[in-house]
């Protein structure tokens, strides 16, 4: 395993307990982005570049652009339910760190391989990612569309019943 897949797990790592341990929401949001952008690097560290591709889209894309749509259509805590809010995440995941420190030591010790095996095998050297999508990924690709559009349509009705209220 190289170093640039050693600091990418642990960057990895570090964005996921961001996202669960952050009381903001928010911030939350941004730092599963950042979750979704490193998973999507590793996935081409693994040469799945179409994975990737959908990671990046709708993890990092999509999905962040829905939740700060909700986000922004919902009221801001005050001070005093900040702090329980961070009392309550800090009860909830305190053993978290502790487990990933721990997990993190025993894979150390442990002399595992994650190079990992592909699961298609990589396209002929004259196909592009046109005739890849097209003829090997269509049903991924039909995946990605209806999830676009179901955020598309799911933003859609968030700003429709925002301004209906209004």
């Amino acid at each position: 395993m190289h170093r640039v897949d050693v600091m990418l797990i642990a960057a990895l790592v570090a964005a996921a307990l961001w996202t669960v341990m952050t009381a903001r929401l928010l911030r939350a949001v941004v730092a599963l982005a950042v979750t979704s952008v490193l998973i999507t690097a590793l996935m081409f560290r693994l040469n799945s570049p179409i994975a990737g591709v959908f990671e990046l889209s709708v993890c990092a894309g999509l999905i962040p652009a829905i939740l700060i749509t909700t986000i922004s259509l919902t009221q801001r805590l005050d001070a005093e339910q900040l702090i329980a809010r961070k009392k309550q995440k800090l009860k909830q995941y305190w053993p978290l760190p502790i487990l990933v420190i721990v997990a993190a030591i025993l894979l150390s010790r442990l002399n595992v391989s994650l190079d990992f095996p592909a699961i298609l095998p990589p396209p002929p050297k004259e196909e592009d990612v046109r005739t890849t999508l097209w003829a090997l990924r269509h049903m991924d690709l039909l995946g990605q569309i209806v999830i676009l559009l179901g955020g598309a349509l799911a933003v859609v009705v968030l700003v429709r019943e925002k301004r209906d209220a209004k």
